[in-house]
């Protein structure tokens, strides 16, 4: 199968593209126009591989994306190309409409323009697999039951609001078009390389170099938690074995309190390089929580388990401790960027 991978040098996108060259037979059109976030040392060690191609195209350019479809023939799209902050999104959403929606909205053309050229077996394996996040679902109270598939849409932010409305935009194409169209939705991703912005590795960084570790209002909001490995090995089942119109909730039952993850970090920190200057619980500040700052996210992926035959491989503690080792393996990777792109700065402060 050759798959068109959209955003594929960013956190989740590389780790799909290293699963597919280490470990199918697949082979990938990387499309990833490079933003901030994006990082070409993620994918530097699949980069020569004969089944891997990097387009630094924008899926806000149709004719772009028409010329790729044209020349590659992909037998499939997994589409992750997004901007992802939330903080980002309160202080300038603009961009989430024009890439979480326009973009989604140009891909999707692009693919139904090709995929209608087709002859019918090619047409009828083809699938446009969409990759969303829990947030679309709004926030859960304590004692709530987990997301699923089924669960009503309420998003409250623009960031998610922008992957809402990029999800119904593909439901329509399947249900107008028939486009084979599906979308997964998931949990808070980490692992390595993710950018320096998000909760965990901010935190692992700053707490490395002994810098202040803040937390938003009490650290009472809860995360379901997935290694970003497990969650690369779910998308590829998905989209060798899902079926269109579907939805996927893919999650590892992993839920912490913000500040339970904060602590997790400062121990095993703590153990693989002591601070002499103490436990580094001591760098916890409580801070101004964010703007409509959803209380508790998680999801029941029990149909998304058997429909694909995945499950996570990884608890919290196995796959944070991975993740704190590679960033301290790692730290002219980091370190660049805090030069050059993303110094720790506090985003999200606008009401």
């Amino acid at each position: 199968m050759k798959i068109l991978l959209s955003g594929g040098c960013g956190f989740i996108g590389s780790s799909v593209v290293r699963h597919l060259i280490r470990n199918t037979e697949h082979g990938v059109i990387n499309v990833d126009c490079m933003t901030y976030a994006a990082s070409p040392d993620s994918v530097a060690e699949v980069a020569s591989s004969d089944r891997y191609l990097h387009s630094s195209a924008s899926i806000l350019d149709a004719t772009a994306m028409q010329h790729l479809f044209e020349t590659h023939q992909p037998d499939a799209v997994m589409h992750l190309a997004a901007e992802s902050h939330v903080d980002r999104s309160i202080d300038g959403p603009g961009v989430f409409m024009q890439t979480n929606v326009m973009g989604t909205y140009t891909l999707l053309e692009a693919a139904h323009r090709y995929w209608k050229g087709l002859d019918g077996n090619r047409r009828k394996a083809f699938r446009f697999h969409h990759i969303s996040t829990d947030e679309v679902f709004g926030h859960l109270e304590l004692g709530d039951p987990p997301f699923t598939e089924t669960t009503p849409y309420d998003p409250r932010s623009p960031y998610s609001a922008s992957k809402a409305a990029s999800d119904h935009i593909v439901r329509a194409w399947y249900h107008t078009y028939g486009l084979p169209t599906f979308v997964t939705n998931t949990t808070n991703n980490y692992g390595i390389w993710h950018f320096p912005e998000k909760l965990i590795p901010l935190v692992t960084i700053n707490a490395i170099e002994g810098k202040e570790l803040p937390v938003y209002g009490r650290g009472e909001n809860i995360r379901d938690w997935l290694f970003v490995e497990d969650h690369a090995e779910a998308l590829v089942k998905a989209i060798e074995r899902g079926q269109p119109g579907e939805t996927y909730a893919i999650g590892a039952r992993q839920p912490r309190t913000n500040l339970q993850v904060v602590k997790t970090i400062c121990a095993v920190l703590d153990e693989l390089v002591p601070d002499p200057e103490g436990p580094r619980e001591r760098l916890i500040r409580f801070v101004t929580d964010r703007p409509g700052h959803d209380f508790r996210y998680e999801i029941d992926p029990s149909h998304a388990e058997q429909a694909l035959d995945w499950k996570a491989r990884h608890d919290f503690e196995t796959g944070i401790r991975r993740t704190i080792q590679w960033y301290l393996d790692n730290r002219a990777w980091w370190e660049g960027i805090r030069a050059q792109r993303y110094t720790g700065q506090r985003l999200g402060t606008k009401a």
